[in-house]
């Protein structure tokens, strides 16, 4: 059973994913009938720290603290990704896992868990910033591209910022069964369980300005997106054989244009799921899905989530106005 928890801090530790431990783990709910753990802030390099936010720590427990936790976890900080760090603190989370302790890393903690080792072979999960740092520089590890966190064997890795809230949540699902765990995230105003991975977050601009020959024809496809449109007639407006046209439209946007045009529509219908008050349905047919059906299998497949819960997420009032851009889509063969 999860008594004993130690946050290790490096210098540059953001203070907010340092908050999420503290708050799941470092209040004392016992009035609510609540778990309350022997929490410690440990610091991995020296009396006092300075924080991403320019404020310094102090009174801080000396490494030694994390030989008895039953929970290390390792928040975020200024350039983790790309720093050392002190071997004693690597030997420590190591010895943790190989004693059965667990290890939780929010964000750019992960890579501290690298350091150490713990990720080979092992599922993982950071921002999506990150991810494709993460692969390179472990690439015994199997990083995922979404997913809010991950559990793989004792050690368990979350995305970014508040997505250390989910991991956190999971633990105490995992130890104290779904009620204390709805419980604690009552009691700190956030859903128990999020739909969906960090996909639904990520921001795609379009390439544009390496699309010299296509830009044209993209500039067409965006305006008639619920129109239905072939590889051959795309090249026709490009003046090109269906080949050539396949070969330069890689070149310039990284895919092909099938998937262009799929990311196009679920684009244009998370604008119109986020600012206006259209059902599914008539999002679905603007967006050139066909059927509410058509837009939830791609959503699934694309954002890892629902419209609906998409729209819940991330609708805004009525009065930040309707959505612009593409009209809609087809598909291409």
């Amino acid at each position: 059973m999860l008594k004993n928890v130690a946050t290790v801090l490096l210098d540059g530790v953001h203070p907010f994913e340092l908050g999420v431990i503290c708050e799941v783990f470092g209040l004392d709910r016992s009035d609510e009938g609540l778990p309350v753990y022997d929490f410690g802030v440990v610091s991995a390099e020296g009396p006092v720290l300075r924080t991403h936010a320019g404020f310094t720590l102090g009174d801080l427990y000396g490494l030694d603290r994390l030989e008895e936790a039953d929970l290390i976890a390792v928040p975020a900080g200024a350039s983790y990704a790309v720093r050392d760090y002190p071997q004693e603190l690597l030997d420590a989370l190591r010895r943790a896992v190989d004693r059965g302790a667990w290890v939780l890393s929010v964000c750019s903690g992960v890579f501290v868990l690298g350091a150490a080792g713990l990720l080979d072979g092992r599922r993982c999960v950071s921002h999506w910033s990150h991810t494709e740092l993460l692969s390179r520089t472990f690439p015994q590890a199997k990083v995922e591209q979404d997913g809010l966190y991950v559990e793989d064997g004792r050690v368990i890795t979350s995305a970014g910022t508040a997505a250390g809230i989910d991991a956190c949540l999971h633990l105490l699902r995992l130890e104290h069964g779904p009620e204390i765990a709805n419980a604690v995230a009552r009691r700190m105003v956030v859903p128990p369980h999020r739909d969906g991975g960090q996909a639904q977050f990520v921001e795609r601009p379009l390439p544009r300005d390496r699309c010299d020959t296509v830009a044209d024809v993209l500039g067409w496809m965006e305006r008639h997106l619920d129109s239905e449109m072939t590889v051959e007639q795309l090249a026709e407006q490009a003046h090109m054989s269906p080949r050539t046209f396949a070969r330069r439209f890689q070149q310039e946007t990284g895919t092909t244009p099938y998937r262009w045009l799929l990311r196009q529509r679920v684009l244009f219908a998370q604008e119109l799921l986020e600012a206006t008050d259209e059902t599914v349905d008539s999002v679905a047919g603007r967006s050139g899905f066909g059927s509410a059906a058509g837009l939830r299998h791609h959503f699934l497949r694309t954002l890892g989530t629902t419209p609906n819960a998409y729209r819940r997420t991330f609708r805004v009032p009525a009065s930040a106005g309707a959505a612009g851009g593409a009209q809609s889509l087809g598909t291409v063969s």
